[in-house]
């Protein structure tokens, strides 16, 4: 089973590095730098819906179900992506991509908490976290030259054949992972995800607006639409930060706007402030991404000792570094060489940092109900992302705007999510010190050396 869930997220992980590698010249082709971050934010609204659909599915029938469904919808917004005569319709397509992207690690962790003891729990997550290795050193690589030797648009189309490969060898690996035994019968509340989708587009979409009045109309919209569909979709105490699965749970959202919305921008900061070529910004990327997956092994180790609190805080405060790193890395005086660094501990601190949470977030949920627990965590979690990307792309539209200099929208952008970092360092202490629950057999012993 877990080759296919990693194979899975093999291919999300491919898509996602390949992505925000290449989207500096996908603006130069297409233009619309106003859209930019829009590429990002569409793409995590579309997994809002998707999360939803896949976690509260897989509560109520066979996993492979929806995860037939989401590579469906990811494929065809591949196909949309690929053949994008403008921006606005590289957005459609990245929007569909969302929905079906959303499915997958909705029922990849369903799947786990069913097939697998919980005492296990943290070395599968950190496993399913290597899964990002080979596409943090191949797709950077790989789209750049796919980029200037085909074209950007091949980056989108070559993952299709590549998809119905895998898609065969998840669906064979998850074939024995059953409906629950008493399925749920709430509703999907789909509805009220569109609000949520809808209600953060108009908010993002109203702060990029040029005319006062625009601004705070649509935001203000844009937030009596979205926050009580948040609410109806997040456990109760979650705007709160309550301990146990709420606290979990913001804390997830928190922390994903603060590493993806400086991200998503490390691409086009090194292009357009420091001169670098797209397939040096994949290598920076890459680096983060390698050092993610080593924190991530590192809380496999020391979870059970150190407790999910401690980790968080360690993790947040590695982030918080790495985003101040990165804006001294923006002035010419510092040598292009250290935002390997500066993203290497970025990704570090996020790897220590992310994956307690899942662990924790299923040791709360109650048995047969594991959809529901992840759905709302990785809800938030997207939320957090697409918020996060889309805040950025304001900052950058309003910065061009204004008449200001690339470096100092950079700067803004990483400044940010800095703060949401050390936002999450505080949050930390409401993680409680042991581990609850289910994770009685957790112990330094069980963790990969």
């Amino acid at each position: 089973m877990l080759v296919g869930v990693t194979c899975l997220i093999t291919v999300v992980a491919m898509e996602a590095m390949a992505v925000s590698t290449v989207m500096p010249i996908v603006e130069d082709d297409l233009g619309d730098i106003w859209l930019y971050g829009w590429a990002f934010s569409a793409f995590y609204l579309g997994d809002l819906i998707g999360i939803v659909l896949g976690g509260r599915a897989a509560d109520r029938v066979k996993p492979v179900l929806p995860l037939l469904v989401g590579v469906a919808v990811f494929t065809i917004g591949l196909l949309i992506g690929g053949f994008a005569p403008s921006m606005w319709v590289l957005v459609v397509g990245r929007g569909l991509q969302g929905v079906g992207a959303g499915v997958v690690p909705a029922v990849a962790y369903v799947c786990v908490g069913r097939g697998f003891p919980a005492s296990i729990h943290p070395k599968v997550f950190a496993v399913m976290s290597t899964a990002w290795i080979v596409p943090s050193l191949v797709s950077p690589l790989l789209a750049s030259a796919v980029a200037v030797t085909f074209g950007w648009r091949w980056v989108f189309l070559g993952l299709v054949p590549v998809m119905g490969v895998v898609v065969c060898v998840a669906l064979y690996s998850l074939r024995g992972i059953g409906a629950p035994d008493e399925p749920s019968t709430e509703s999907a509340q789909i509805a009220m995800t569109f609000r949520l989708a809808v209600g953060a587009g108009l908010l993002l979409g109203g702060l990029s607006m040029d005319e006062p009045w625009w601004i705070a109309g649509l935001a203000a919209l844009g937030l009596v639409v979205g926050v009580p569909a948040l609410r109806s979709l997040v456990p109760p105490g979650t705007f709160s930060a309550r301990r146990g699965l709420p606290a979990v749970v913001a804390i997830r959202g928190v922390l994903t706007f603060a590493f993806f919305s400086a991200d998503a921008f490390v691409s086009l900061a090194l292009t357009s402030v420091r001169g670098t070529t797209t397939l040096y910004a994949g290598m920076v990327l890459a680096s983060g991404s390698l050092t993610w997956t080593a924190g991530s092994w590192l809380q496999a180790r020391k979870i059970g000792t150190w407790g999910p609190a401690r980790l968080e805080r360690m993790g947040a405060v590695c982030l918080a570094v790495g985003l101040v790193v990165y804006v001294v890395c923006l002035f010419a005086a510092v040598p292009v060489g250290v935002w390997f660094l500066a993203s290497a501990v970025c990704g570090l601190g996020m790897g220590t940092a992310y994956s307690p949470l899942s662990v924790v977030a299923l040791e709360c949920a109650e048995p047969g109900r594991e959809g529901a627990a992840i759905s709302a965590l990785q809800l938030n979690d997207i939320l957090g992302v697409a918020l996060g990307t889309g805040m950025a792309g304001v900052i950058v539209t309003v910065g061009d705007r204004a008449g200001a200099e690339r470096l100092t929208s950079m700067a803004m952008v990483f400044l940010v999510a800095a703060t949401m970092a050390v936002v999450v360092a505080l949050l930390s202490g409401r993680l409680s010190g042991p581990m609850p629950l289910r994770s009685t057999a957790l112990n330094p012993s069980t963790a990969p050396s």
